[in-house]
């Protein structure tokens, strides 16, 4: 098992908490792959994949302010 330090998972994300929300929306969309498509059939935990591939920047993500509730 690999340890995440909270100074590795901000770095690529400037805070550790949205690192943590970014890995983690990662790991679900890994999860809905279907079993055959995961790259190289590693037998990794999605969570640790998901945050190996942040901290190495893999992860491209993009902030999208919230839609209040009249729009």
């Amino acid at each position: 098992m690999r340890v995440f330090t909270p100074k590795e998972v901000a770095a690529n994300t400037y805070s550790k908490y949205l690192g943590v929300l970014v890995a983690a929306k990662y790991a679900r969309e890994l999860n809905r792959l279907p079993r055959e498509v995961l790259p190289l059939g590693e037998e990794k935990k999605l969570t640790t994949r998901s945050l190996e591939a942040l901290t190495s920047g893999q992860i491209e993500f993009r902030l999208v302010k919230r839609r209040k509730a009249g729009e």
